[in-house]
């Protein structure tokens, strides 16, 4: 990887670590915790693609699984997000733009009860049965549910942060202009504006309207 996906990583990692253990995980919701981690690992690997996916998820679930007050086994968390984070960067848009929101929407929420899934079926494996107790069935609604509500808040600034991180300033300006935010594909998917066309679109009828005004002042200057 390169540095700056390193460096840009690691910052949000860390900030969604500390998110997630000072206040998240204090609120005594019924059911599952939202997910910030995971959240932000899947932004980052829609951006970074599965093999960055895979390094992203590996690094942010190892350092969950240290921090305290981790009651588990160093390395299930690991395991969960890479898979998770390799999967995701599977369904990388191709031109790094998402069209609508339909489909992190759906990752999210594949996303959510993958890991919970995955999570539950490497603690039986390790002798954890909490999940057992609790209710799997309530784990997986809970984990959907809280992490689709929160996705919209999180996904689409970090794919912002991610692909600003990924623009060179030496390029052409010609290769700036084409990368485009891809988290608008996002917005614009959830609230049904074109962001794009309708910027376009006013600019054309300032330059009609600048045009027409021109064509007016000449005409009383001829007369």
């Amino acid at each position: 990887m390169r540095v700056n996906r390193i460096l840009l990583s690691s910052a949000l990692v860390v900030v969604a670590l500390v998110i997630q253990v000072s206040v998240l995980a204090r609120l005594q919701l019924p059911g599952a915790v939202p997910d910030l981690m995971l959240l932000t690992v899947l932004g980052l690997a829609l951006v970074y693609g599965h093999v960055g996916g895979a390094l992203v998820g590996f690094g942010a679930g190892l350092l969950a699984d240290l921090a305290p007050p981790a009651d588990h086994a160093a390395g299930r968390y690991a395991l969960v997000l890479c898979v998770i984070g390799y999967l995701a960067g599977l369904v990388k848009p191709e031109t790094g733009r998402l069209k609508s929101a339909t489909a992190p929407m759906v990752v999210v929420v594949a996303a959510a009860l993958g890991s919970t899934l995955l999570y539950a079926g490497v603690g039986a494996l390790v002798g954890d049965t909490a999940a057992r107790h609790v209710g799997l069935g309530s784990l997986l609604f809970t984990a959907a549910l809280y992490d689709l509500l929160l996705a919209p808040f999180v996904v689409p600034g970090v794919m912002a942060l991610a692909r600003r991180a990924e623009n060179d300033p030496l390029a052409e300006t010609g290769s700036a202009a084409k990368a485009t935010d891809i988290s608008s594909g996002w917005l614009s998917g959830g609230t049904g504006l074109k962001i794009g066309s309708q910027r376009n679109g006013l600019r054309v009828k300032a330059a009609r309207a600048r045009m027409a005004r021109a064509g007016r002042i000449k005409g009383v200057k001829r007369l």
